[in-house]
């Protein structure tokens, strides 16, 4: 695999964004395939600015919210197309115990810690290198993250690389190493809508889960696996987004909306199809795919008049979240699978985001 220069990359753009808050350059790459779909990644918090793919009509359509500019990705307590690192969602009481010594954590959600604190990762500059072989060009953006930083012990190297394919698919791989048992669950924060403007209400969505973790009023799940049937929370089949997300169901009233760690129905180690989203309006069908046993889906339940690209405000509902990452609360939740690695143990984890048009 060729690591290639700024002066000999042919299908990634890189040019200058703004100044970060220490002076240094936001990057912004830009990479295409033949087919015109367009990936923006900013080299600040690896986050995700644009993703632009056709419609039914051959029109371009951008499915990702974000800002125009520095401040606003800096203004971004909502994680709009971010990396979340080290840890992603919550974690109970903000303190986790590894290896017999038990560290506290910033409450930030109530009493629990959330996407690893306010010093998250998407305020963080990464490196980037870009790299081009026979199947496609890749963009891996990397950070060290210092011993005891965000509160968690050792000093870990994560990376995520985004690939385009021509086949529509934007491909993230995850991987990351501590010199410290410690936890490590990221996972992208991009908020989906597939008209591009509005809300995501009549999108059609199909999770491929059987059970959800059932939530305390705290948002921190009790251990507990509920079976989807019979419930707003079923999307094994096809439905709209907006049927049943202002439900008296006790889930749903807990969280204003979905909010809820899905379990998937998956094979540990393989990369299944875990969800899809689909838009009458555009015609436009998005598949995730990964390899970890959890997603959360949000509905961006607490986004409200945020001024995003072009001037769109964003509000309550005009966007969903695909989150896959080990469960909430999972390194400490004795029947969870765990998001502890022990030190010098490599963390690795794919997710694919897969666009196609139907009528």
């Amino acid at each position: 695999m060729k690591v290639l220069t700024e002066e000999d990359i042919m299908k990634v753009e890189i040019s200058n964004f703004g100044k970060a808050k220490d002076g240094s350059d936001v990057k912004l790459y830009t990479i295409s395939n033949e087919n015109g779909m367009k990936v923006t990644l900013l080299n600040l918090g690896a986050i995700v600015k644009d993703i632009i793919v056709p419609d039914k009509n051959g029109k371009f359509i951008d499915v990702n919210l974000g800002y125009d500019n520095v401040d606003g990705y800096y203004d971004n307590e909502e994680a709009l197309g971010s990396f979340v690192g080290r840890n992603a969602n919550r974690i109970g009481g903000a303190k986790v115990t590894i290896a017999g010594i038990t560290y506290e954590l910033e409450k930030n959600d109530g009493e629990n810690n959330l996407h690893s604190g306010s010093d998250r990762s998407h305020y963080m500059l990464f490196d980037a290198d870009v790299f081009e072989d026979e199947f496609a060009t890749r963009v891996r953006f990397m950070h060290t993250f210092k011993d005891m930083e965000q509160g968690f012990p050792g000093k870990a190297e994560l990376s995520v690389t985004y690939t385009l394919t021509e086949d529509n698919e934007l491909i993230l791989e995850y991987r990351g190493v501590s010199d410290k048992d410690t936890v490590i669950n990221p996972t992208n924060h991009s908020y989906f809508n597939l008209d591009g403007e509005g809300d995501i209400l009549k999108h059609k969505l199909c999770i491929n889960a059987d059970k959800f973790t059932a939530i305390a009023d705290n948002m921190i799940p009790t251990g507990e696996l509920v079976n989807v049937e019979g419930t707003p929370m079923d999307f094994r089949k096809m439905k709209d987004i907006g049927e049943g997300i202002d439900s008296d169901y006790h889930y749903i009233k807990i969280a204003k909306g979905y909010d809820h760690n899905y379990v998937l129905n998956s094979v540990e180690g393989d990369i299944v199809k875990a969800a899809e989203l689909f838009s009458d309006k555009t015609g436009i069908s998005m598949e995730v795919m990964t390899d970890l046993p959890g997603m959360q889906i949000y509905t961006a339940n607490f986004l409200e008049n945020k001024k995003g690209k072009s001037g769109v405000i964003y509000g309550k509902r005009s966007g969903i979240c695909f989150e896959p990452q080990y469960f909430p609360n999972a390194c400490n939740e004795k029947s969870f699978k765990s998001s502890i690695i022990g030190a010098g143990e490599e963390y690795r984890s794919t997710t694919v985001f897969k666009f196609n048009v139907k009528e």
